[in-house]
């Protein structure tokens, strides 16, 4: 069978509902493009967590709005819609700030590794 057909003639029922419901990343449409099978068992993959009931919802919001948030991911339009849904679900504005406080601490790798570098650069460019 042709590769081409394979891919489109797989079923996305995951990804469908995703882009129905305006959880797509848009930036995701590449790779399903690619191969459409692969990104559905991907996403499925990805949603287990959130749709297995083992968390409450205001807690997935509050890891979606992590992820997005990220310094790896920084995917506003995602920031946004969970902030909506997590104010929707009852969340407070100090909870939604505390993860934002979390998750900013990913950031600091930059400083870890950026600033021993820069001292050992001027602790160099001095002694010359």
């Amino acid at each position: 069978m042709d590769h081409d057909i394979a891919q489109s003639s797989s079923s996305t029922p995951v990804c469908d509902r995703l882009r129905s419901t305006g959880n797509w990343n848009p930036n995701w449409e590449p790779f399903a493009e690619l191969d459409s099978a692969w990104t559905e068992k991907f996403m499925s993959m990805a949603m287990a967590p959130m749709l297995s009931g083992v968390l409450d919802a205001k807690t997935v919001e509050f890891l979606a709005i992590a992820v997005d948030a990220s310094c790896t991911h920084m995917y506003g339009p995602g920031v946004r819609r969970h902030i909506r849904k997590a104010l929707e679900l009852g969340a407070t504005k100090e909870e939604i700030t505390a993860v934002l406080q979390c998750v900013s601490v990913l950031g600091i790798h930059s400083m870890s590794i950026g600033a021993p570098i820069l001292l050992d650069e001027l602790a160099s460019a001095s002694a010359r």
